[in-house]
């Protein structure tokens, strides 16, 4: 199949590296310089040399602010039958401009990134494939996600924004916290240095994408519960409250065993 990616950032680079040896893959780049370490694949700076290549499946890799302008910009030189799709972790307007084409479309989201996941053992990883899409366009990806070892999630667009507002935006917002009232240390402990480090990863992803996640519309009651759990522990801890905090910590405990039971099955 000839594929063509647009992008060659991250995740752009490892669609490549994945795909160039089975098929025939292009890449979409308008900055030169991101091209120089992409390899087994034809790389193109230049939308005629995209009409000229007649993909048959396009990777949009841009990222999350310009998903939709770069499939406006690549669309007047794709044929008909070509298949679009996304690998966006926010899908926000995603659903309407699929409608609005003549596209065959499909919409997936791997639930990891290259701050943090060791993209050669993905066995522990996650990935969701909308079903609002083309039968093919989900048997592909399907196939390509079963082999990299990955663990497949079947949701619409709805759901998957519920399920992002809840897994990105509670870890974005608790790590903005710990950023903003943390002081340096001469001497840190582990457990800081873990958060730190965590810390710097998210603070280091795409200011949009952050932006996108925190302003889904199902991020604000997820956030809520934030500050309705503080609220209890400040007065655990004002009061000295023993009994009460042992009681918060059997319930939390409960909740990362309950989670990680979930994982596990």
């Amino acid at each position: 199949m000839k594929i063509l990616i647009l992008g060659a950032g991250k995740m752009g680079s490892f669609f490549i590296d994945l795909l160039s040896f089975d098929h025939e893959v292009g890449v979409y780049e308008k900055d030169p310089k991101r091209l120089r370490f992409t390899y087994n694949c034809q790389r193109f700076t230049d939308l005629e040399e995209v009409k000229a290549f007649k993909p048959e499946l396009v990777i949009n890799a841009a990222t999350v602010k310009y998903t939709i302008p770069a499939f406006n910009e690549v669309m007047p030189y794709l044929g008909e039958e070509c298949i679009l799709s996304d690998i966006a972790s926010v899908k926000t307007g995603l659903k309407e401009f699929y409608e609005s084409t003549s596209h065959r479309f499909v919409s997936t989201h791997p639930m990891f990134g290259p701050t943090f996941a060791n993209l050669n053992q993905l066995s522990e990883e996650n990935a969701i494939i909308i079903t609002e899409g083309d039968c093919m366009g989900q048997c592909f990806f399907k196939d390509l996600y079963s082999r990299l070892g990955l663990n497949i999630y079947e949701y619409s667009f709805e759901e998957h924004d519920k399920t992002v507002a809840y897994s990105l935006s509670i870890p974005f917002v608790s790590t903005f916290v710990f950023s903003a009232v943390m002081k340096h240390q001469d001497a840190p402990g582990t457990t800081f240095k873990r958060h730190l480090r965590i810390a710097k990863g998210v603070l280091n992803e795409d200011d949009y994408l952050l932006q996108e996640v925190l302003f889904n519309p199902y991020t604000h009651d997820q956030v809520d519960q934030i500050r309705t759990e503080l609220k209890e522990l400040l007065e655990i801890i004002d009061t000295k409250d023993a009994d009460g905090m042992k009681r918060y910590l059997t319930k939390i405990r409960a909740n990362v065993k309950r989670d990680i039971e979930g994982l596990k099955s």
